[in-house]
């Protein structure tokens, strides 16, 4: 399924994705059941960031999974999301059954890439399809595994290109036939998704929204409106927590010093990037660091 690396410049443990020996090369379909029988629950719980895409879904019980320190809840017929480059932490899969695909960056066509926003960072990872939907995607999942594992059945370049066109099916139904649990779907303006993108690009170069309404020819109130209607909260709050959620990823998953970190993330000093942070979040970096690698500990001992 994976084959796991450590990055030494990021600090985060990385999972490149391989599919089984014999199998089309990436895209992987199984059953949360096999998830458990194949891989260590000690080895699940570890923090980890892949580099190809996992969606999940359930039939039966529920199942916690944390994604970029957020906890989200599945129950049967929600559909969880994560992206590449997205820390992911699985809880317990005792009493979780349904289905796990996971898919490399580059298994689907452009235009289903495009179509199903397959690259966009900021999608939403927990998904809830509409009533009418949900038999769609239900669907559209059993026919991907069942074509996965009808191996020899046909020439392997024809199944994989059948498993292509399944899949492409599924991520383009969930992207456009399910709305982000708890709120309705809505289409953010070009205004918003050029700053978005902007400070994908550059949050470890400037903070400043100056900087960036200069660089995107806009005034300042301009990104502020755009990113008040489509993300519920200001253009300097958007870059906050950005560079804050990096923040969180490199102290969580790796030793580096508050100063390398904050090189890495833009600040003059040290001491400038623990007030930033503190004023922030509440806690300064190094506790922060030494409690969620607390608990994650406490959750290990207790699956253990």
């Amino acid at each position: 399924m994976v084959k796991k690396r450590h990055d030494a410049d990021r600090g985060i443990p990385e999972i490149s994705f391989a599919a089984p020996v014999g199998t089309p090369a990436g895209v992987e379909v199984l059953s949360l059941t096999d998830l458990r029988h194949r891989v260590p629950a000690e080895r699940l719980v570890v923090p980890q960031r892949p580099g190809f895409h996992h969606l999940i879904t359930l039939t039966g019980g529920t199942l916690w999974h944390t994604v970029d320190f957020t906890a989200y809840v599945l129950d049967p017929g929600s559909w969880l999301w994560v992206r590449p480059g997205q820390v992911q932490q699985w809880g317990d899969l005792t009493n979780a059954d349904g289905t796990l695909i996971l898919f490399g960056q580059h298994f689907l066509d452009p235009a289903t890439t495009h179509g199903a926003h397959t690259e966009d960072p900021h999608a939403p990872i927990l998904r809830r399809p509409l009533p009418d939907d949900e038999a769609a995607l239900r669907l559209a999942a059993d026919h991907l595994t069942t074509e996965f594992h009808a191996l020899g059945h046909l020439p392997l370049e024809i199944h994989t290109a059948a498993l292509r066109h399944l899949l492409a099916v599924l991520v383009l139904r969930l992207a456009h036939l399910t709305a982000p649990a708890g709120s309705p779907a809505s289409e953010p303006d070009a205004t918003y998704l050029r700053f978005r993108d902007a400070v994908e690009r550059d949050f470890a170069r400037t903070r400043r929204v100056e900087d960036y309404a200069e660089t995107l020819g806009y005034s300042v109130r301009t990104l502020s409106r755009a990113t008040l209607a489509a993300a519920g909260l200001g253009a300097k709050e958007f870059i906050d927590r950005r560079v804050v959620l990096e923040a969180k990823r490199l102290l969580a998953h790796s030793d580096q010093a508050a100063a390398r970190i904050a090189d890495r993330l833009g600040f003059s000093s040290a001491t400038h990037f623990s007030k930033y942070f503190h004023h922030r979040t509440g806690h300064t970096p190094i506790t922060f660091r030494d409690t969620v690698r607390g608990d994650w500990a406490a959750v290990r001992r207790q699956q253990s």
